[in-house]
């Protein structure tokens, strides 16, 4: 049985992911491309969302697969619009180009990698790029912290130089501001929180907080380089001597690279039971991604992300 101080503790988690799911269901209905839904998990998380509201689904894919999978798990197409695609490539060249043509205004991975995906958001003549960089950020429910951590970039930018990792801080600051969670705390991490030239993600932190500090990011507060314990432990700030509006209480988690941040997530999930809902932004819309590990709720929580900022975006888009 579980003890009744982490139930408590479990059912808050919950309630972070629930509160985002019924504040997207009260915008603006949305309309989602859905590239590829060629399997059970991807096919049922995008009915899911279309039946509960979150976004209007086209489904862009094989119609014959789609149909047969539907069938197989007894899922309902009657009021889903089908885009007959031959493959997965032309799947993902279709869906995005319903984002281009304004006929949607949310684009949703489905059984197709990634990868392939991505190819067509960023084909510099059809793709969906924009001249912010487009980066992933995880929206994370952790029993322990109170309210929403941000972790970025886990899933897009491998090895990000300074550049990148501007771009990076700003969409994960516009997001934040998107859900209506206010001007956010930014962490930017490294392994120690002195500068160390034989570390260079201290020195790109500093550089960071510089940017910041002269308008070239704006609508948060930096603070970096932070180790990730004096980043989120008012105790281990404390105890390191740490005074700033963030150390301690970092709101967004930016992570050195890719290996980094998806390990931490990871970590999150499977060793601290977080909820870990996805978006790539810096794109001409908010770009679903889901996992077939992900849980029903999570799914379902990436797409409300994605339908409230969708929605914030088109009534004041922040990117340059």
């Amino acid at each position: 049985m579980t003890p009744p101080d982490l139930a408590r503790t479990a059912d808050t988690t919950h309630q972070h992911f629930d509160a985002l799911i019924k504040r997207a269901q009260q915008v603006p209905l949305q309309t989602c491309a859905v590239a590829h839904p060629c399997d059970a998990s991807s096919l049922s998380a995008a009915l899911d969302a279309h039946r509960l509201g979150l976004f209007k689904a086209i489904l862009v894919g094989p119609t014959l697969k789609i149909e047969s999978i539907a069938q197989a798990e007894k899922l309902d197409l009657s009021d889903v619009r089908i885009l007959d695609t031959p493959h997965s490539q032309a799947s993902a060249t279709a869906a995005v180009a319903e984002v281009r043509a304004g006929r949607a205004t949310l684009l949703m991975k489905g059984s197709l990698h990634t990868d392939e995906l991505m190819r067509a958001v960023v084909d510099s003549q059809t793709g969906l790029r924009t001249s912010r960089r487009i980066s992933h950020v995880f929206i994370m429910a952790v029993p322990s912290y109170p309210g929403p951590l941000f972790i970025t970039d886990a899933a897009i930018n491998i090895f990000p130089d300074l550049t990148c990792k501007a771009d990076i801080v700003q969409n994960a600051i516009d997001l934040h501001i998107g859900l209506g969670l206010g001007e956010p705390r930014v962490a930017i991490l490294s392994a120690v929180e002195e500068i160390n030239r034989d570390i260079p993600s201290t020195i790109e932190a500093a550089a960071l907080c510089k940017m910041a500090e002269r308008g070239q990011i704006r609508g948060g507060v930096l603070d970096g380089p932070l180790a990730l314990d004096n980043a989120i432990s008012p105790e281990a700030a404390r105890i390191k001597g740490l005074h700033s509006a963030v150390a301690g209480r970092a709101q967004i988690l930016v992570v050195p690279d890719l290996e980094a941040g998806n390990m931490l997530a990871k970590n999150l999930t499977f060793l601290s039971g977080a909820l870990a809902a996805g978006v790539v932004i810096g794109a001409r819309v908010p770009i679903i991604l889901t996992s077939r590990a992900d849980s029903a709720q999570t799914r379902l929580a990436s797409c409300a992300v994605a339908t409230i900022y969708a929605h914030h975006l088109s009534l004041s888009s922040p990117l340059r």
